[in-house]
């Protein structure tokens, strides 16, 4: 009796034990502490996005807590109350709040963002206000439906594209750009030619210009040795004579400008021209009344 007595007790001994160990090591799997008090929250929400029991907890990128449990009134369906715990030392300020993150891969964890009151603090058992941040997800979302409404412009204009490749002209376009091509390379290379015979004469324009310059430079000391100031004295030399002498005519003093300027001496003249005129024609008509020569002496009257 002893025997068997001993052999359920040390079953039943082994099933608590089983039973405890499991109970331990799901919470600790799940990240819940086991032995240790932390201090609870409870933070509302209108919808936790797939947030569960054993979702960790995080302040400032940090682990926290957990998430103890999750409480929905089925009844009443007003917010729901999620229970969390987290670090005993950890202090939350009042006007913190809490957001649910949910990433790309499914993953929902629970951030407490702090408020900066360090005076004013939670006490365990208070509630936090929470917030849905859909995160990358929620930005998609929000993209999807401008996508939605681009996407019938997108496919018009792949529409109008087909047609415009579908186009003969394009195909023939593309040819005429290959032959320009191809023209654009050969006068390249004549280009390249030209430049390259250019420069094989650049030394030879090079000592003609130099030539030039020799030259320019001499007749530029040719110019420089000229006695400018002397040769405008001459002229101006030359110009006073000239009008000493244009002086001279118009005055009535000198014989050429009482010739010019004197009408009684030009009619003298113009009578005395006029006579002699008329006595050469006189003689050229008579010339045996000037001229007497004969052999017997006779005079011819």
């Amino acid at each position: 009796m002893t025997k068997v007595f001993t052999k359920e007790v040390k079953i039943a001994v082994v099933a608590v034990l089983g039973i405890i160990v499991l109970f331990f090591g799901l919470n600790f799997l799940k990240g819940m502490s086991v032995f240790s008090n932390d201090n609870t929250f409870y933070v509302k929400f209108k919808d936790i996005s797939g947030l569960s029991s054993s979702n960790p907890i995080y302040a400032d990128g940090y682990q926290i807590g957990v998430v103890k449990g999750i409480h929905y009134d089925l009844e009443h369906k007003e917010d729901i109350v999620v229970e969390i715990g987290v670090e005993k030392g950890l202090r939350i300020a009042n006007g913190s709040t809490a957001e649910i993150v949910s990433d790309l891969m499914g993953n929902v964890k629970l951030n407490i963002l702090m408020a900066n009151d360090p005076r004013n603090r939670l006490e365990p058992g208070d509630t936090i206000t929470g917030v849905v941040n859909g995160g990358a997800l929620s930005q998609v979302a929000a993209i999807v439906p401008e996508v939605q409404k681009m996407v019938p412009k997108l496919d018009s204009i792949l529409t109008s594209v087909n047609q415009l490749l579908a186009d003969p002209a394009i195909a023939a376009s593309l040819h005429n750009i290959q032959h320009i091509t191809g023209d654009l390379t050969t006068s390249t290379r004549e280009l390249n030619q030209l430049l390259a015979s250019v420069n094989r004469q650049v030394p030879g324009l090079m000592n003609k210009a130099n030539g030039v310059l020799d030259n320019t430079n001499q007749l530029t000391a040719n110019l420089a040795k000229v006695d400018v100031q002397g040769t405008m004295q001459q002229v101006n030399q030359t110009l006073a004579n000239v009008q000493q002498f244009t002086d001279k005519l118009n005055n009535n003093t000198g014989s050429l400008g009482l010739l010019m300027n004197d009408p009684a001496l030009y009619n003298h003249l113009s009578a005395t021209m006029k006579s002699a005129d008329s006595l050469l024609i006189n003689v050229r008509e008579h010339p045996k009344r000037y001229v007497h020569f004969s052999l017997f002496g006779k005079k011819d009257k």
